[in-house]
């Protein structure tokens, strides 16, 4: 009687542990390194919208020019990432300009429906990829000229091929130093600013999270010109309150101001001025691969 019931528990155990086995959501793999070479989804970067910002050109009819370059000319990474349709990152592949493969890479996909996220970008790392709704960047890395490709995908029997275009999600503030000369005294300057995000959602390309940014610049007597790059929250306008730090060897302040700067996505916002004036503090608030070589259009404010 006895063994009868010990193999009775044994059996309603085991059944017990198939069920929830076969309840639970499968695992599935990430690989973030390597491409599968005898896939059957292949994605090719044909097309990335990007500007030389020193030369924004148009037409006399005031259509924008457009001339073909490299990728490679237009950023130095491609991250590409598989999603399920609820977010579950399953495949990723990271590429540098220097690799023999820059611009394409391949897949194995079971049949389903997925997400497809391709970024490029010059960053000096890669972003945080595991969730498309926030895609982010670190302040230790730096923020760029970003370009993204979305789309939702149906894998089958078939092999697919997809070539994408990828666009520009930034807004670029322009800051421009129009002092004669920086004073001795100052080593770095360093930018910070919110109302922009570090984070964006591939669908929509906008900011996601509220983010600090910063970046620190060594001061040198021929650079002038910073760029702050940031993904509009939420929206393709918005306002940054950037603040400008100007540190001396010991990383104390030798001045420092700030400025509420409109900005709007693909746009350039240049903010110039003389920024040491005499005074150590002040505030402003300022109102008012086929390459596409010019960004929508650009907007000039002076302090």
């Amino acid at each position: 009687m006895r063994r009868l019931l010990w193999s009775l528990c044994a059996v309603c155990t085991i059944v017990v542990l198939c069920l929830v086995v076969s309840c639970e959501k499968p695992l599935l793999s990430v690989d973030e390194s390597d491409e599968d070479p005898d896939g059957n989804l292949t994605v090719s970067v044909f097309q990335i919208e990007k500007t030389p910002f020193g030369s924004v050109t148009r037409a006399a009819d005031g259509a924008v020019n457009r001339a073909a370059k490299p990728a490679s000319e237009a950023c130095t990474r491609l991250n590409y990432a598989i999603y399920t349709l609820d977010g579950t990152r399953v495949r990723e592949v990271n590429q540098v300009s220097t690799d023999a493969n820059f611009g394409t890479t391949t897949f194995k996909l079971e049949a389903g429906e997925y997400q497809l996220v391709v970024v490029g970008h010059s960053s000096n790392g890669n972003p945080t990829m595991t969730d498309p709704k926030k895609i982010k960047f670190e302040n230790a890395d730096g923020f760029t000229d970003t370009y993204i490709y979305y789309e939702t995908i149906t894998i089958g029997e078939e092999n697919v091929e997809k070539p994408v275009a990828l666009n520009r999600i930034t807004s670029l503030c322009r800051f421009v130093l129009t002092d004669e000369t920086i004073p001795a005294e100052v080593k770095k300057l360093q930018f910070s600013y919110t109302g922009g995000s570090g984070a964006f959602d591939a669908a929509t390309g906008y900011g996601s999270v509220k983010s600090t940014q910063k970046m620190t610049f060594v001061v040198s007597a021929s650079q002038k010109q910073f760029d702050l790059y940031t993904f509009p929250y939420q929206g393709i306008e918005g306002t940054i309150h950037l603040t400008v730090t100007a540190l001396d060897a010991s990383e104390g302040i030798y001045a420092e101001r700030t400025f509420d700067v409109p900005m709007q996505q693909n746009y350039i916002t240049w903010v110039s001025g003389v920024f040491f004036n005499g005074s150590g503090t002040s505030t402003t608030t300022i109102t008012g691969v086929t390459v596409n070589t010019d960004w929508a259009g650009e907007t000039h404010i002076t302090f």
